[in-house]
């Protein structure tokens, strides 16, 4: 796993630091599905900034958080990562890159899941009038209670 993520840093042309490292490491396991101990994200492929913060620490100790921001944008920029903003969410990072992939969010409790693009290849949807634009994505948001959420709560 390491060595695939040194050979995504070296190929996307950035420098291979341990910080890199380590939110790129974080994310790409935050996208497994599995339950490991207490404070493990994976199987929840959307994190936030401070929960990338938290698992970076507890991963390399002593790390500021204008250098995990600092990694987020980077590596954003870079292509390695997604940045979702839903709508009064904070932004969440997540490594499923080079899809045209939609999400699902809760508006109850911000539960944010991915959903394949709905109609074929990216960009899956056209504007009636793209006015000039060269289209290559879609990017939709589906809102909408999770099961939990309609679930009502007992006595």
């Amino acid at each position: 796993m390491a060595t695939d993520v040194v050979g995504r840093l070296r190929a996307a042309g950035l420098r291979v630091t341990s910080q890199r490292t380590a939110v790129l490491e974080i994310l790409d396991a935050a996208g497994r599905v599995g339950h490991g101990a207490p404070g493990d994200v994976s199987g929840h492929p959307h994190l936030t900034a401070a929960q990338v913060e938290r698992a970076t620490r507890a991963r390399l100790g002593a790390v500021s958080t204008q250098a995990v921001y600092d990694c987020l944008d980077a590596l954003t920029a870079a292509g390695l990562l997604r940045r979702i903003e839903p709508a009064g969410h904070p932004a969440r990072f997540e490594s499923r890159v080079g899809d045209n992939h939609h999400h699902l969010v809760c508006r109850g409790c911000g539960t944010m899941v991915d959903v394949d693009c709905t109609h074929g290849s990216a960009p899956c949807l056209r504007p009636d009038d793209d006015r000039g634009f060269a289209l290559d994505e879609a990017e939709v948001t589906f809102w909408g209670l999770c099961p939990a959420c309609r679930t009502p709560a007992a006595p």
